[in-house]
């Protein structure tokens, strides 16, 4: 696939010719020549173009074109029945290939070694009545600088760190929120979707309250509102993308703002393009595309931010338990190949889906 720094060198060489003010009809054929060969990855060639007038040489380019496919038939990579899954929500992949997968209904956290298919399950208690078992597990994060594993207590109310490595006993280090997703920025500032309070709090390492980043201003559908947010990702630039459940729609809320824009949905519950019905999972990668698991249609949808309509990814079929169906799926994930990973909770398993070009 071709990456922005293929773009970036192409715009530094204009740049280069502009500033040196000597450029020709030889210099501009090259410069399509190479932006050609650049845009057969591409689907859509014609929003990519060289621009010539009398006072300057410029390139125009649209990332939200860049060509990528995935199988349209998943792999299970953990399965309920064999590996005792019940309902999995959200989940992560770390560096090392490793996937950590909150068990909903059965209360701990499952680690899957990817390359080994090896499993480790964390953060049980099998014990009754104690205090420090989790309750219902929604979501969970690794803290890197921590080295340590951050997880939304959903039943419990709570948001625990646990050092795995170490089995160490829990620690909770925010109570008293009704916690649903969790993100992490590249400071090390904590993000947590609070469902009652239709609000999003970023929290610094040690802070008691944290304060409202998204939300806060009652459960309703204008801009400065949410319903029941739920999966929650943060990009480098600080702007959070919610999962806006009952509203039907992904809100970007960017840094200090006071109110969100809609980059996807917003057009009441649906099937359509234009529409989506209970979002959860989302992620965006390094070139604006949206994705985001659209659970009562049992898809994955893509968007880009500006768009009408979104593009169906997984799950052109309908629902189902067969390897191209899903069935009430919640948590996403891309791994470092950008595979897509999908937490199918009505079949119990998380589908793997080879991304191809």
């Amino acid at each position: 696939m071709i990456s922005e720094k293929k773009f970036l060198e192409l715009i530094q060489q204009l740049k280069q010719i502009r500033k040196e003010n000597q450029y020709n009809e030889i210099d501009l054929n090259h410069l399509k020549s190479k932006l050609t060969q650049m845009t057969e990855e591409f689907i859509d060639p014609s929003k990519i173009s060289i621009q010539e007038d009398s006072q300057k040489i410029s390139i125009t380019k649209s990332m939200k074109s860049i060509y990528q496919k995935w199988k349209q038939y998943g792999i299970t990579i953990v399965d309920g029945e064999l590996h005792e899954l019940s309902c999995p929500q959200g989940f992560f992949i770390d560096e090392k290939n490793s996937l950590f997968i909150t068990n909903y209904d059965r209360d701990y956290i499952l680690e899957w070694k990817l390359n080994e298919k090896i499993e480790n399950i964390i953060a049980r208690d099998r014990a009754e009545n104690i205090k420090d078992a989790l309750c219902y597990p929604t979501d969970v994060i690794l803290d890197k600088q921590n080295c340590s594993l951050i997880i939304a207590d959903y039943g419990n109310r709570r948001v625990i760190r646990y050092f795995y490595k170490e089995q160490l006993d829990k620690q909770t280090i925010i109570d008293d929120i009704d916690c649903y997703g969790l993100a992490m920025d590249k400071y090390g500032f904590l993000y947590i979707s609070d469902w009652k309070k239709n609000e999003v709090r970023r929290w610094r390492q040690g802070e008691q309250n944290g304060i409202v980043v998204a939300g806060g201003n009652g459960k309703d559908d204008r801009l400065n509102q949410l319903n029941r947010p739920t999966f929650i990702f943060v990009d480098d630039e600080q702007s959070i993308y919610i999962s806006d459940s009952d509203n039907h729609r992904v809100m970007k809320w960017k840094k200090d703002a006071k109110e969100g824009v809609i980059v996807a949905g917003g057009n009441g519950s649906g099937d359509g393009l234009h529409q989506l019905s209970s979002p959860q999972g989302v992620a965006v990668d390094s070139c604006g595309h949206i994705y985001v698991v659209d659970y009562d249609n049992n898809r994955l949808m893509q968007w880009y931010e500006g768009d009408n309509e979104g593009t169906i990814i997984i799950g052109e079929d309908g629902g189902g338990n067969e390897s191209h169906q899903l069935d009430e799926p919640r948590g996403l994930a891309f791994d470092l190949d950008g595979n897509i990973y999908i937490g199918d909770t009505g079949n119990d398993r998380i589908q793997k889906f080879e991304r191809i070009c």
